[in-house]
């Protein structure tokens, strides 16, 4: 399967849809992976958090693909923003994984009452431009992050992974990415599996197109020009969650899956303004 990919202001292009392994981890976490990547999936989302980097590397070693069609995302965590603290985590992250390189790597989150992550994201352009990672970007932050970041380095995120969904579809933090060229990404875009996929509007746009509730979600990430990251470990909803380039929402349909949104959207109440991460 072909999947479609969405350009940077500087022509770097990432695939429309990636994969989250976010609890895929050993042995059978490494399998489901690979099928991933086998079945089409060109972008691979992990976390130095998520202790399954070394299952990711596995997974890109085992899987019938060629290396360099493989874009391989993870991210600093907060306790690791220190400087000399950050550069050693990358570090750390290319060897677990085995690979010669990351291709993306995030900063998780800003934690902004810690006030470190201009530093920490000095670091990963360091790290990039000693080759240990190709591309940097973010993850969940504030148009004021961005602004911080970009000013003491020159250098644009090429993504920021924010959480999104129909219940909290973040028209002003997309705007807002759009507009300092950064491409939103989207950590659980069917909010973690929540009522949103028994939503009456949902499912109505699901049966309409003949397909399942997930699809008709991830679609209209695909239509907003948002990137999801949707996780999967059996190999039916793999590819059935890959599987949304065959069909086109309308505009009402659009409208109303954004309509959905709710002052509590949040699946966590983890807003980046005030969460720490650790």
């Amino acid at each position: 399967m072909t999947i479609p990919t969405l350009s940077a202001p500087d022509g770097t292009t990432i695939p429309a849809i990636g994969f989250g392994t976010y609890r895929l981890n050993g042995e059978e976490g490494a399998d489901s992976i690979t099928r991933a990547i086998d079945a089409g999936y060109r972008l691979v989302d992990s976390a130095f958090s998520y202790e399954n980097e070394g299952a990711v590397g596995a997974a890109v070693r085992r899987a019938d693909v060629p290396r360099d069609d493989v874009i391989v995302t993870s991210k600093l965590p907060g306790r690791h923003q220190a400087h000399d603290d950050a550069v050693r985590t990358v570090e750390e992250s290319l060897f677990r994984t085995g690979l010669d390189r990351i291709d993306l790597y995030l900063i998780h989150w800003p934690n902004p009452r810690v006030g470190r992550y201009v530093e920490a994201y000095e670091a990963l352009v360091e790290c990039r431009e000693r080759g240990l990672v190709r591309h940097v970007g973010v993850s969940n932050f504030l148009p004021d992050h961005l602004d911080a970041v970009i000013a003491a380095t020159g250098v644009t995120p090429l993504v920021n992974q924010v959480e999104l969904h129909p219940y909290f579809p973040q028209a002003a933090q997309r705007a807002a990415d759009a507009e300092r060229g950064v491409l939103t990404e989207a950590w659980s875009p069917i909010g973690r599996a929540s009522d949103l996929l028994r939503d009456p509007v949902v499912t109505a746009v699901a049966a309409a197109h003949g397909v399942s509730p997930v699809q008709a979600i991830l679609r209209w990430h695909v239509q907003l020009g948002v990137v999801p990251l949707p996780k999967a470990s059996s190999p039916d909803r793999q590819r059935e969650n890959l599987d949304v380039f065959s069909f086109e929402l309308t505009t009402p349909e659009m409208n109303a899956l954004t309509g959905l949104a709710r002052t509590d959207g949040r699946t966590n109440d983890q807003d980046p303004a005030v969460y720490e991460e650790l």
